[in-house]
C-alpha cells in the first residue's frame, strides 16, 4: 500500500494437508492460536532455529536465511542468507535422512545502498538433484561464523512429482515487527508464525515486503529486521515473492530493485530482467509471478514529499533528491514482461498436465478499497485480456491492506466509469462478472472466469481500508487509476502529494469484503482430482480480529471457498 504523503523517503507432513497436528491448531471457536495454545506444545519445534549476528562484532555469521524454489521445485531449492560482514567460505551442508551429506558452496552477491552507503553481503547456494517429495536437513555456515560449533540448521521438503495434493499460503504487505520503522507492526511476527502453523509446502509473498523505502536512511537495517523475522518460516519452506512499489528504492539500480534482487534468487525468465518476474510449476498448478510496477498507472514507489531534500550519505557520491521527486518505473520493460507472460500462458494452454494457473502480483486490477489504492487500469489493459484468453484461474495480490474476493470475471464493460472530479463518463474497462451469486462456502467454477483476491493483510501497521458504497444504489464503489498520477504541489509550500485515483466505477465484480480487520492469511489446498473427474482448490481465509487496534496471535476463519472445474485429462 502506498502513502499519498510518504516520508522522505522434521517429520514429513502428509500430502493431504489435514494432519492431526494441523487439526490441533484450532480451538472450539475456530481460532488459530499462535501463542500459548493448549494442545499444541510441539508447535515451536517446527520453527527454524534462531540465527542473528551480533552487530557489534560483524563477521560471516549467517542470518536472514530463506529458501526459494529453483528451476524445478521437485529437485532444486536455493538457500539464501546475509551476513554483517563478508563471509569466508560460505556453504550449505545438506542431505535427506540416511543419505550421505553433500556440501554446496555459496555465491556472494553484494550491493551498496545508494542512500546510506552501507555494503550488504548476501549468499546463495543452489541445491541440485534433490529427490521429489522428500525432506532434507541442512545447515548454513562459514569459516568466520561465530556459531561454527553449532551452525544454523533447518529442514525443507521438495515438491511432489506428478499429480499430487499440496498446500500453499499467501499474503502481501508484511513489514517488520520493529516498530521503529514506518508502517511496521508487531503483527508481522504473528503473520510469519501463521505460515508455519499451517505447514504449507511454500508461501506466496505478494509484494511490499518490508517498506524499507519509507525509511530511506535505514534501508539495509529494515531489510535485516524483515529477513530475521521471516527466518522462522522462510528457512523451512520457500517463500516466493513478487516486487511491490515499496521495493523500489532511490539510487538502488535502474528500477530501484537492487535490495530485492540481491537478496533473492528466483527462477530464470530468459529475459533481460532476471528476478522481476518468473514462473514455476508444482503438481498440476502453474504459478506465475509478475511485477505490476511495469504496467500500473499509479506512481507509488520512493517519493520525497518535502519540504527538505533527501540527502544521501557523502560516501555514495549521489546528489540530494529534491522535493517532488518520485521513482516512477511504468513501462520499464517496454512490453517484454507482457510478451513473456503471453508466451508462458500459450505454452501452458498446450500442456494437458496443467489444470490451474495462479498469478501473483502486488498491485490490484480489482479492488474497491476507498482509503487504500483501489484499482489500476494499467493492469486491466495489459494483462486481463491475456488472463481471459488463456483461462487464468486465480490472481493473488496485496497493495490494499484488506481482504476482497471478486466474482469470476471475463471481458469488460466500456465507458462504465465516471471521472472522480467532474462525473463525466470514463472508460475504466470495468471487469464483467460472469456470475454474481457466490457466497461463503459456495463452489466457484473458474473455467468460466478469473477470480481476483486481495490479500494485503500480512502485518503492515495501517488503518483498515474503508470500502466505498454508492449512497443511492447501495452498490460497492471502486476508485480507479486511468492515467499517470505524478506528484503535485500541495497547499503547504515546498511539499508535494500524489493525487488519488482519477475515476470511480460500480464494483459489480466484488463478491466479498472483510470489513472487520485488515490482517489475514489465505490457505489453499490443491486437489488435482482424477481422470474424468473434477479438480479443486479449497481456500480458507483466516483473519486476526481486532488486529488493527492491537497485535494479536489469534486468527479466525472468515470464509471458505472451493474453486472447482472439470479435469483436463
Amino acid at each position: 500500500m502506498s502513502k499519498k504523503n510518504s516520508p522522505e523517503t522434521t517429520q514429513d507432513e502428509p500430502d493431504n494437508m489435514q494432519s492431526d497436528a494441523q487439526s490441533a491448531i484450532f480451538s472450539r471457536r475456530g481460532f488459530l492460536k499462535l501463542a500459548g495454545a493448549s494442545g499444541f506444545a510441539t508447535a515451536a519445534s517446527t520453527f527454524a532455529g534462531s540465527a542473528k549476528a551480533d552487530p557489534s562484532t560483524p563477521d560471516g555469521t549467517p542470518e536472514q536465511i530463506h529458501l526459494t524454489w529453483g528451476e524445478d521445485p521437485t529437485k532444486e531449492v536455493v538457500v539464501s542468507w546475509a551476513s554483517m560482514a563478508a563471509a569466508a567460505n560460505p556453504r550449505v551442508r545438506f542431505g535427506a535422512a540416511g543419505d550421505r551429506k553433500d556440501t554446496v558452496h555459496a555465491v556472494q552477491r553484494t550491493y551498496t545502498d545508494g542512500l546510506n552507503g552501507e555494503v550488504v553481503f548476501t549468499y546463495h547456494a543452489r541445491l541440485h538433484d534433490l529427490k521429489a517429495n522428500t525432506t532434507y536437513q541442512y545447515e548454513v555456515t562459514a569459516d568466520n561464523d561465530s556459531n561454527t560449533g553449532a551452525p544454523f540448521s533447518a529442514s525443507f521438503k521438495t515438491a511432489p512429482r506428478g499429480r499430487a495434493p499440496f498446500r500453499f499460503t499467501s499474503y502481501g504487505d508484511l513489514a517488520t515487527p520493529n516498530t521503529s520503522w514506518v508502517l511496521s507492526s508487531p503483527q508481522s511476527r504473528f503473520a510469519v508464525q501463521a505460515v508455519e502453523r499451517f505447514q504449507p509446502l511454500f508461501h506466496l509473498l505478494n509484494g511490499d515486503l518490508c517498506y524499507a523505502n519509507l525509511n530511506p536512511t535505514h534501508q539495509p537495517a529494515v531489510w535485516r529486521d524483515f529477513g530475521n523475522n521471516n527466518q522462522s518460516s522462510s528457512a523451512n519452506r520457500p517463500w516466493m515473492p513478487c516486487p511491490g512499489n515499496h521495493e523500489i528504492e532511490f539510487n538502488n539500480g535502474t528500477q530501484g530493485f537492487d535490495s530485492y534482487l540481491t537478496r533473492y534468487t528466483l527462477p530464470h525468465n530468459g529475459t533481460r530482467f532476471p528476478g522481476r518476474w518468473y514462473s514455476f510449476r508444482v503438481s498440476s498448478v502453474l504459478f506465475i509471478s509478475l511485477d505490476a510496477d511495469d504496467v500500473v498507472y499509479q506512481d507509488a514507489a520512493a517519493f520525497v514529499a518535502g519540504p527538505s531534500a533527501l540527502t544521501p550519505a557523502a560516501s555514495t557520491g549521489h546528489p540530494p533528491i529534491e522535493p517532488g521527486t518520485s521513482f516512477y518505473v511504468r513501462g520499464y520493460s517496454q512490453g517484454e514482461q507482457t510478451r513473456w507472460l503471453e508466451r508462458v500462458l500459450r505454452e501452458a494452454s498446450r500442456d494437458g498436465g496443467i489444470e490451474w494457473i495462479v498469478v501473483q502480483m502486488h498491485q490490484d486490477a480489482l479492488s474497491s478499497s476507498k482509503t487504500g489504492n483501489g484499482s489500476d487500469k494499467g493492469i486491466r489493459e495489459a494483462w486481463l485480456p491475456l488472463f481471459d484468453q488463456y483461462g487464468v484461474d486465480l490472481v493473488v495480490c496485496g497493495h490494499d491492506h484488506d481482504y476482497e474476493r471478486s466474482h469470476p470475471v471475463r471481458g469488460c464493460n466500456h465507458n462504465a466509469g465516471r471521472d472522480a472530479a467532474t462525473g463525466d463518463r470514463v472508460d475504466t474497462l470495468q471487469p464483467r462478472p460472469v456470475v454474481t451469486s457466490h457466497r461463503a462456502n459456495d463452489r466457484v467454477d473458474t473455467s468460466r472466469g478469473t477470480v481476483h483476491l486481495i490479500l494485503g493483510g500480512g502485518g503492515t501497521s495501517a488503518p483498515l481500508d474503508v470500502y466505498g458504497v454508492d449512497a443511492g444504489t447501495g452498490l460497492p464503489q471502486a476508485m480507479v487509476f486511468t492515467k499517470p498520477n505524478r506528484p503535485v504541489a500541495s497547499a503547504t509550500a515546498g511539499t508535494f502529494v500524489r493525487p488519488g485515483p482519477d475515476a470511480v466505477e460500480d464494483a459489480i465484480w466484488s463478491a466479498q469484503r472483510d470489513t472487520g480487520t485488515g490482517y489475514g492469511i489465505a490457505v489453499f489446498d490443491v486437489d488435482p482430482g482424477e481422470r474424468g473427474g473434477r479438480t479443486s482448490i479449497t481456500m480458507n481465509y483466516y483473519h486476526a480480529p481486532g488486529a488493527d487496534q492491537k497485535a494479536t496471535a489469534d486468527y479466525e476463519l472468515f470464509e471458505t471457498i472451493v474453486f472447482e472445474k472439470p479435469c483436463r485429462y
